[in-house]
């Protein structure tokens, strides 16, 4: 299962990354650009065919996602077909039409999952009143706190919570006021474990003020969200709303990270400590190429077709967002060293520009490396 899950990730991956480059590829032809090669995998060549349009389709050995390869591609060149010769506003939609392609593959599975069930993940997550449902799993359990009520009895990882003392639970919140109601009482908990109800008793704490439950339990509920003609404005407003929630995180993460480094040169004990928690929430909330193809896919894949298309569509938005980022060698870097140099009327040269995009090729690897050895820490540990 963890090869297949491996195997269905790099597909993927790499057809998301295809379907970006595509998108640079028509802006670029629609433009006047000429687009010389368009590569899927990275060299070395396995196979290459000269299409009837004059562009060079080829296969690469290396299974990395794909590239597109344009007459010209630096910003001064200026012979015609040349990008370099484009207008400013024809570079625009050229760099940025991968961001579009990849933004428009997520809104169309979000659409897609509305009609047949979006999971649901944030509390205020976007729906239209009057035709969207939300359909709730049963409350599972997802932790049991060690010597806590629910430790000492016979309930498990996984069991599913059904009454409290008789009455019903469908709800964390249901939960959370049943227990604190019955708080220091010995109570009956009747709960499902393999489709056979079974019943057990526990004594429930008087005190909460650690925030662990008077039952000492974790619970989790799957919820999804049914669309029927407003799926596709459910679609498109789960995706703005989830673009919005991915530049907030990205921000959050970044901060963290910045403020954890530069705690290292602090001498405060304090300073370092909160430092140190700040850079650990920055490295257990990213996953790069280990993460994603040898944990999150198989995990999802093992989870079934809702859940896998679900994580396509945020790692397609999630490319989306990363590439629209103002970083050297991504889009976002190309059109922002672009227009820097266009707004203070200094010519882009060939060297100056791959200067900027190498040194920012060299910071996205050496992220990448670090993102990596942190993911194969988190496998190791």
């Amino acid at each position: 299962m963890l090869l297949i899950g491996i195997l269905t990730g790099l597909i993927i991956l790499v057809l998301l990354v295809v379907i970006h480059e595509l998108g640079h590829a028509v802006a670029a032809r629609r433009n006047g650009v000429v687009v010389e090669e368009f590569g899927i995998g990275f060299p070395p060549r396995a196979w290459a065919k000269k299409l009837s349009n004059g562009v060079l389709f080829t296969l690469n050995w290396a299974p990395l996602g794909g590239f597109v390869k344009l007459k010209g591609e630096y910003d001064s060149a200026n012979k015609k077909g040349d990008y370099g010769a484009a207008t400013y506003w024809q570079k625009t939609k050229i760099l940025l039409a991968g961001v579009l392609m990849n933004w428009i593959v997520a809104a169309l599975l979000f659409t897609l999952l509305a009609f047949v069930g979006l999971p649901k993940i944030l509390p205020n997550q976007f729906s239209v009143p009057g035709d969207t449902r939300i359909d709730s799993s049963s409350l599972k359990i997802a932790s049991i706190e060690n010597g806590s009520p629910a430790d000492k009895s016979d309930l498990k990882l996984g069991d599913e919570l059904l009454l409290i003392n008789g009455q019903d639970i469908q709800s964390a919140t249901e939960l959370a006021e049943a227990t604190k109601a019955n708080r220091g009482k010995t109570i009956d908990i009747t709960y499902s474990r393999g489709g056979e109800e079974a019943m057990t008793k526990a004594t429930l704490r008087e005190d909460n003020s650690d925030n662990k439950g008077y039952l000492g339990v974790g619970s989790t509920q799957r919820q999804e969200i049914y669309a029927t003609w407003s799926a596709p404005i459910v679609g498109v407003g789960t995706t703005v709303q989830l673009t919005a929630e991915t530049f907030g995180a990205l921000g959050k993460v970044a901060t963290s990270f910045v403020q954890g480094l530069a705690s290292k040169f602090s001498s405060d004990s304090n300073v370092k400590k909160e430092g140190d928690a700040a850079l650990s929430y920055a490295t257990s909330s990213v996953s790069g190429p280990v993460g994603i193809l040898g944990v999150i896919f198989p995990q999802m894949q093992a989870a079934g077709i809702k859940p896998l298309l679900f994580l396509t569509a945020i790692i397609s938005l999630s490319l989306a967002v990363m590439n629209s980022l103002p970083i050297p060698a991504l889009d976002g870097g190309r059109w922002f060293t672009m227009t820097v140099y266009r707004l203070m009327k200094k010519p882009l040269t060939k060297e100056r520009e791959e200067s900027i995009q190498t040194a920012g090729f060299i910071a996205l690897l050496t992220l990448i490396v670090l993102v990596t050895v942190a993911d194969v820490s988190k496998l190791l540990g």
